[in-house]
């Protein structure tokens, strides 16, 4: 892998769990995307090291006494010069409030060799779009579920129907699915509405992804995402589905 401009991403440490710390330097030895500069061992004193030595990357936990990951990374968010963020922690529960934060990647403990490299790339990816500006505003809503041993960050692009289940939120991608811990009522407010419609209380799709929409009699309308699935239009979202036909 070859950075875009040639140089090495400059990467803090930041755990305050000393084996931690020597594991991701060992890691971090073997990829020659990164030069690792530092360490810190909570959030303030990461604060401080990245003003002074204004690094390219940060390999962050999340829990640390005083100041946690999650502080630290919203301390940084204004800053115009802030670093990429690849959080690597033991818990799963922050992805929510995480990726709300426009972090490069959620990686979770014990950290495989393979998998850090990954979220370097991601991180990689990043800086570059930064650099280009095609960051910020215009970068895609992302979110981040479980599946398997891991996190993984989904983006809107890649969403071609949402389903409701119960307290989850089951994104469709074309040929797989994962569960998302959110409500559809707080997802829907996520969303771009040029992209995204609902057409029932359990249900949002892509608006490119509705083939066509039919009547089946008593105020009963279905809409067909291509020939094998069909969904029904709830009452309450019938006239903004009609709307995608001009009606």
């Amino acid at each position: 892998m070859t950075l875009p401009d040639t140089s090495r991403l400059r990467t803090i440490i930041v755990d305050d769990e000393p084996l931690a710390v020597e594991r991701l330097q060992f890691l971090c030895a073997e990829i020659p995307e990164i030069d690792v500069i530092g360490s810190a061992s909570d959030g303030a004193s990461a604060l401080r090291l990245v003003r002074d030595q204004r690094p390219d990357l940060l390999l962050l936990d999340i829990n640390m006494p005083r100041m946690d990951g999650i502080a630290a990374a919203r301390a940084m968010a204004a800053d115009l010069q802030k670093p990429a963020v690849i959080f690597v922690t033991a818990y799963d529960n922050f992805a929510v409030e995480a990726y709300d934060l426009d972090i490069a990647d959620y990686v979770l403990k014990p950290v495989a060799a393979d998998r850090l490299k990954r979220a370097i790339g991601r991180a990689i990816v990043s800086r570059a779009q930064g650099s280009s500006g095609t960051a910020g505003s215009n970068a895609p809503q992302e979110f981040w579920v479980t599946h398997r041993s891991e996190l993984i960050r989904i983006t809107a692009a890649e969403i071609v129907r949402i389903e409701a289940e119960r307290d989850y939120m089951r994104l469709f991608t074309g040929g797989r699915s994962y569960l998302l811990h959110q409500t559809i009522s707080n997802l829907e407010q996520k969303l771009n509405p040029a992209q995204f419609v609902r057409i029932h209380r359990s249900h949002i799709v892509r608006r490119d992804a509705i083939t066509g929409l039919r009547h089946e009699g008593g105020g009963v309308w279905f809409a067909s995402l291509g020939p094998e699935l069909v969904l029904r239009v709830g009452r309450k979202y019938l006239a903004a589905v009609k709307h995608l036909a001009g009606k």
